[in-house]
């Protein structure tokens, strides 16, 4: 590749690449849009901006940081379970470690950083 066409190449936003990943983790996950917007704490109406690609979310705003975290309960998931399924019935089943239903923890700031912190644990006994 020539140095022109390094230099012309689109470099990826992380603003637009997480966007499409927290999308894609949720639908994945098969959680509804109010469920995510409770999650980011962003409107139903902003979130199906988000799907639709006309609402990219911000780095400087607490959405930012719920999205990264919400990605990474996603990827912690497929990475011990590798299977979507899985991870739902995990997600909506009780969890005697976090004494809750991971679903119903992560709709809260505290509880998602919870589930987050869990499931590195889980990860590191891999």
């Amino acid at each position: 590749m020539t140095t022109a066409i390094k230099e012309t190449a689109i470099k990826p936003d992380a603003a637009h690449v997480l966007s499409k990943a927290v999308g894609r983790a949720a639908q994945r996950l098969q959680l509804s849009r109010a469920m995510l917007a409770t999650i980011l704490g962003l409107s139903p109406a902003t979130i199906t901006r988000l799907y639709d690609g006309k609402y990219i979310l911000d780095q400087k705003r607490k959405e930012w940081d719920f999205a990264l975290l919400f990605v990474r309960v996603f990827r912690s998931l497929d990475s011990i379970v590798s299977n979507d399924e899985t991870a739902r019935v995990w997600l909506n089943n009780h969890n005697l470690a976090l004494n809750a239903r991971p679903i119903d923890l992560i709709s809260q700031t505290e509880g998602l950083v919870r589930v987050v912190h869990h499931l590195d644990t889980s990860r590191g006994l891999v």
